[in-house]
């Protein structure tokens, strides 16, 4: 999963926020439920507790305190409800004690008396042995007759513990599940939302400078993607009609070129075959002829390169054996690599059909290995291999020279571009036999790469579809 993409980072987000509120309101659940039960219980024992004074304790001389007692069972059974029950006189003699609960969650003969201040009305809580949280409500009471007494009403919190846990335990449980669906759920449906970005991308990904034709698929939504879709449809249409303009002046400048170049070489090799010119004229007409043939070959490759870039080159379309073409084409530059003093070697897997023009791929072979030769010094090798792989037939023309620097590597395949600019000149070379290279394989549905280390040489890899696989149409 790629933890930098906007789907993940808006799930991450997602799930954080609803974490956190989830969090947030499983506390003041928590808190609100505790609170709420904390004063349901005081309450309760309050009222209680006025219960017995108002109907008890109120004329307690006339009703007797056995009275009082068998009440105060009868109707409240503190044992059973697992209450405190504890009525006590002024003079501290005990009217009335509850005995232990049935459940057994506290011992009230183990309840501190009250003493000073603490005859005084309200709640207090105290924590009898084993840990048990008691809450006793204290409620001083004066009888018709002046008899003071003190009732104490409590309970254990044990109950509100108890559901406090149960309730946590739930979150617990329920919450990371909750999040869990949430979070799955979210996924898919920002999966569901940015599919059309997914479209866009990989139609993006496909519209090349041979295809600015094409157009990214727009998502009838109304929404930003709709938007964002037709913006940069409206920039590949502008780019496309800019890149159209380049090429056609590059080929117009070209074709315009080729006239005037021809009718200087033919009045220069006229003017050499008059008698009266003399040789040192002479030696500066055939200099400027040299130029004049270089700038020719310039133009030539310019105009084929604008040609083969707008699909407007005319490529025969047949299947040829790349293994064979490769072993001619190195027959052929033998003997000028033996010249200079370098080994040259091809070697095959066999046959390897491939489908496209014989003779723009023959070009792309030359101008590798005729790269190769040029920058490989005495004593070196050049290495000619082909195979088949996945579908594609595979040319390594590999070399041991001077190689390129990383730097440069980038930028081989540009046109005009020369690693050494003085030495690249004094070869004839004008930077644009790799582009050729580039712009016919790319013609042919292949591609070109480079691996190289300055100093120890580099490798050119051509990857062309064999005959029967799914290429594109050429013109």
């Amino acid at each position: 999963m790629n933890t930098r993409s906007i789907r993940f980072r808006l799930t991450v987000w997602y799930a954080a926020l609803l974490a956190l509120s989830l969090g947030l309101f499983g506390a003041f659940v928590y808190v609100g439920l505790a609170r709420y039960l904390s004063r349901t219980l005081e309450a309760s024992l309050t009222r209680q507790a006025r219960q017995i004074g108002e109907t008890l304790l109120a004329n307690v001389r006339l009703s007797g305190d056995a009275y009082v007692v068998d009440e105060v069972k009868e109707h409240f059974a503190p044992e059973i409800n697992g209450r405190l029950i504890r009525i006590t006189r002024a003079d501290g003699s005990i009217l009335y004690s509850s005995g232990p609960p049935k459940d057994g969650s506290f011992d009230p003969s183990s309840v501190p008396p009250v003493v000073g201040d603490g005859g005084q009305r309200g709640i207090r809580e105290i924590v009898l042995p084993g840990d048990t949280e008691l809450v006793i409500y204290t409620l001083p009471f004066t009888a018709t007759d002046g008899s003071r007494f003190l009732i104490e009403t409590g309970a254990s919190d044990r109950d509100i513990d108890n559901t406090l846990n149960g309730l946590l335990i739930t979150f617990l449980i329920v919450l990371p599940l909750v999040v869990a669906g949430a979070i799955i759920g979210g996924y898919l449906l920002m999966r569901h939302s940015l599919r059309p970005v997914d479209e866009i991308t990989k139609s993006a990904a496909q519209i090349t400078s041979r295809n600015l034709s094409e157009r990214l698929p727009v998502a009838d939504t109304g929404d930003e993607l709709e938007r964002l879709s037709i913006g940069l449809n409206g920039m590949i249409a502008r780019l496309e009609e800019s890149f159209h303009q380049i090429n056609r002046f590059s080929a117009d400048a070209s074709h315009e070129l080729r006239t005037p170049l021809t009718i200087l070489r033919g009045e220069l090799e006229s003017i050499v075959r008059r008698a009266m010119v003399d040789k040192e004229d002479s030696e500066t007409i055939g200099s400027a002829l040299e130029e004049i043939e270089r700038l020719s070959k310039i133009v030539e490759s310019l105009l084929a390169i604008t040609r083969l870039d707008a699909g407007e080159a005319q490529i025969d379309r047949t299947s040829f054996d790349l293994a064979g073409l490769a072993a001619n084409m190195t027959d052929q530059l033998r003997l000028l690599a033996e010249d200079r003093n370098i080994t040259l070697q091809h070697s095959a897997t066999g046959a390897v059909e491939v489908a496209g023009d014989r003779a723009r791929v023959q070009q792309v072979v030359l101008n590798l290995l005729d790269n190769a030769i040029k920058y490989t010094p005495s004593g070196g090798a050049v290495q000619v291999k082909v195979s088949r792989e996945n579908n594609h037939g595979v040319l390594e023309v590999a070399d041991n020279g001077v190689g390129i620097p990383p730097e440069a590597i980038a930028h081989v395949f540009d046109r005009f571009y020369r690693v050494d600019k003085a030495r690249s000149r004094q070869m004839g070379g004008a930077g644009l036999g790799l582009s050729i290279v580039k712009s016919i394989c790319e013609a042919h549905g292949g591609h070109v790469t480079v691996q190289s280390n300055q100093g120890s040489g580099s490798c050119f890899r051509v990857e062309l579809p064999i005959k029967g696989d799914n290429s594109p149409s050429l013109i």
